[in-house]
């Protein structure tokens, strides 16, 4: 018959023993020892005070915000940037995309990985038109004039919306490819959130690599400030500035069906984070897309972790951080000063 073990904390005994009947101070010696020992791994697995899972989940969904703010206000600088027009409809078309994808598969069975492909691009035609219509008509006047006219165009969408959808939202499911989750030891990751933060960061790397290093690229800057110039050298201006909207709110469109699995797909999902997203793009520098990038993830961090240390003000971190950007460097941290 097979011998029972003895507990840990038992008293020790046979021939390797050479103290086969130890004190009891020995037993309370050890167990003393192994006390000390589980408190130092636990303490192992805390940050700060806080348990390693709970921070580094945090943390998770502060990224994933934050790779969402990056998509936003990069689509809000290319349009800035280049276009010198404030695009308040920027969260409708944010929105509208979440909804096409949503459509596209509630009407017409167009699963996820088609309208991936299909949101961004009806949303950027719809840009187009919006910005041969009515926004090219106001770029040799008042920046007011564009600001006015895309905040009421972004009333005007999510009113309608709201009009025949409501305002409580419509879940969109998980493609099967990205369902579940992986285990990495110190947590839990869910496969869709980690395929939105890579999403996110090979977009605003793309793009901020197609403005900055290609010759397209760089004739979208020059006319920026020159256009007229730019236009005697044989490029048809007014068709790349069309375009350079196009992409800004294709942007829009993609993050918006990009978030349908994550939040719900609502009237208000624009209007919620569009607020958000003008001051991660003020703080980054109006008009830098590479600031955008930045704190756009910066921020979304910043958020989580206020979330796991004073929940209370994780809604206006963020614009304490605008304020205290705006008091020590105005034009924002990665802006060019007047």
């Amino acid at each position: 018959m097979g011998a029972t073990a003895a507990p840990l904390d038992a008293p020790f005994a046979g021939e390797n023993n050479p103290h086969p009947n130890p004190p009891p101070a020995w037993g309370r010696g050890k167990s003393s020892v192994l006390s000390q020992v589980q408190l130092g791994l636990y303490r192992m697995t805390m940050i700060f005070g806080i348990p390693v899972q709970a921070f580094l989940g945090q943390l998770l969904v502060g990224l994933i915000n934050g790779s969402f703010y990056a998509m936003l206000s990069l689509g809000l600088a290319v349009i800035f940037g280049l276009l010198r027009v404030i695009n308040f409809a920027h969260g409708a078309q944010y929105m509208l995309g979440a909804f096409v994808g949503y459509l596209l598969l509630v009407h017409l069975g167009i699963g996820y990985w088609p309208a991936l492909v299909l949101a961004p691009l009806i949303v950027g035609v719809t840009g187009v038109v919006i910005e041969r219509l009515a926004l090219s008509r106001l770029y040799d006047v008042d920046p007011l004039y564009g600001l006015l006219f895309t905040f009421g165009l972004s009333l005007v969408l999510e009113g309608v919306f709201r009009y025949y959808f409501g305002v409580s939202g419509n879940p969109y499911a998980v493609p099967p490819l990205l369902a579940g989750g992986t285990n990495l030891g110190f947590m839990f990751l869910p496969n869709y959130r980690g395929w939105v933060v890579v999403a996110s960061l090979i977009l605003c790397l793309g793009t901020w690599l197609a403005i900055e290093k290609t010759k397209l690229g760089s004739y979208l800057r020059a006319a920026t400030e020159n256009r007229s110039l730019v236009q005697a050298f044989g490029v048809n201006v007014p068709l790349l500035l069309t375009l350079t909207y196009g992409l800004g709110s294709a942007l829009a469109g993609l993050a918006g069906i990009l978030a349908a699995p994550v939040y719900q797909v609502s009237p208000l999902m624009g209007s919620n984070l569009i607020i958000v997203v003008f001051a991660v793009v003020v703080v980054g520098g109006m008009g830098s897309i590479l600031g955008a990038i930045v704190t756009g993830y910066l921020l979304g961090l910043a958020e989580g972790l206020t979330k796991v240390f004073y929940p209370e003000a994780s809604n206006i971190v963020i614009f304490v951080i605008m304020a205290i950007v705006l008091l020590v460097r105005p034009a924002g941290l990665f802006g060019k000063d007047a």
